[in-house]
């Protein structure tokens, strides 16, 4: 069975909660590109991937789709049945660029699970029956707002949440324990710099924050910076931004400095990639959490499928990326409940996807 026809689509995804800011950049939406791989029965694979903007990693909208588009030739006659292979071909055809093919990528994994009948959790290595636990990002802003916000996410449902620090060191402890104080004790909490802080200012927030239960998310950008804050954090450390591969990860495991992972679809380069990265790291018995960069019910149906294949013990939590924002892209994805994401039923990623909720295709190939 071969691969026959591919498309891509773009989709502008305002956030529902307004502007969102990160690492002292603000955003109002994610723009999307989506893909389908078209096999010669018929069966369509879907994946998506859309970038937070164009600071956060080296991807911005349009060279995402620039790029799709040179590699989209590339996949017409390959099999529809062997996604690695797939991904080995567009790592040949392109050096680098991992945003780029995270969309083709995981539409070559629904394609591919679809055509042996299966989720695309039980064609990873199988489903774990468990909760996939949510998590909500506060956006930075005065610390009372941020309470304020804390105090909304979790009266609807969300019981983990990600406080955005990486400005000055005390601002982010005013804004740290204005969230502490207004959530109940039972509320985990991440303080997640994206990297943002120099050591000297994640010293700074660590050492004035010890009284504080959290974990603490990617202080600083490099690992040589960020072993220098875990020999003074006793805190547990998550590292995102500064895992992109194989060696990272395994760097930052032998130099003790890791005690979780946070693995984002589009900036690793896929599900091929994830899964990589995903199975050393429980290998290595640390937490995981996947989710992506943005996007919204595709996305969120491959998170929970990858969630769902992640052992229950090794899971942290991810995130609803489709009511993070104002659109749809699919139907069969089931509401969350409880602050927990539900995994759709069904082969592939188990949604339906009407391309004509899209529009017309921006680029589209065949064979």
């Amino acid at each position: 069975m071969k691969i026959v026809e591919a498309r891509l689509y773009r989709q502008w995804q305002p956030f529902a909660d307004g502007p969102y800011t990160c690492r002292g950049q603000t955003e109002e939406g994610f723009d999307s590109c989506i893909v389908a791989l078209s096999a010669e029965d018929g069966t369509v694979g879907w994946g998506e991937a859309a970038p937070l903007g164009a600071f956060y990693a080296e991807a911005f909208p349009e060279a995402m789709a620039a790029g799709i588009q040179r590699l989209l030739p590339k996949v017409i006659g390959l099999s529809a049945t062997a996604p690695a292979r797939l991904s080995d071909v567009l790592n040949e055809a392109m050096l680098g660029q991992p945003a780029v093919k995270s969309a083709i990528d995981m539409a070559a994994w629904d394609l591919a699970s679809k055509l042996a009948g299966v989720s695309m959790a039980d064609f990873l290595g199988g489903m774990s029956d468990g909760p996939i636990h949510l998590y909500r990002s506060v956006s930075q802003d005065d610390p009372a707002t941020m309470a304020a916000k804390a105090m909304e996410f979790v009266e609807r449902d969300y019981r983990r949440l990600q406080v955005k620090v990486g400005a000055d060191p005390l601002e982010d402890v005013e804004r740290m324990r204005a969230v502490r104080a207004a959530v109940p004790d039972n509320v985990p909490l991440y303080a997640d710099a994206n990297g943002g802080w120099l050591v000297e200012d994640a010293l700074r927030f660590v050492d004035m924050t010890r009284d504080i239960d959290y974990r603490l998310e990617q202080p600083c950008m490099t690992h040589a910076e960020n072993m220098q804050v875990a020999r003074r954090c006793a805190k547990p450390m998550v590292l995102d931004e500064g895992v992109s591969g194989f060696q990272d990860l395994l760097a930052a495991h032998q130099d003790g400095i890791v005690s979780g992972v946070t693995l984002k679809i589009a900036r690793i380069g896929g599900v091929t990639r994830t899964c990589l990265i995903r199975d050393a790291a429980i290998a290595l018995g640390l937490s995981v959490t996947i989710e992506d960069t943005g996007g919204s019910t595709i996305n969120t149906a491959a998170t929970a499928q990858l969630m769902a294949s992640t052992p229950v013990r090794n899971r942290a939590h991810t995130v609803d990326f489709m009511n993070w924002v104002t659109v749809q892209n699919a139907q069969d994805m089931p509401q969350t409940r409880d602050g927990m994401l539900l995994v759709p039923d069904g082969p592939g990623l188990g949604i339906r996807v009407d391309p004509a909720l899209l529009g017309e295709p921006v680029f589209r190939t065949e064979g």
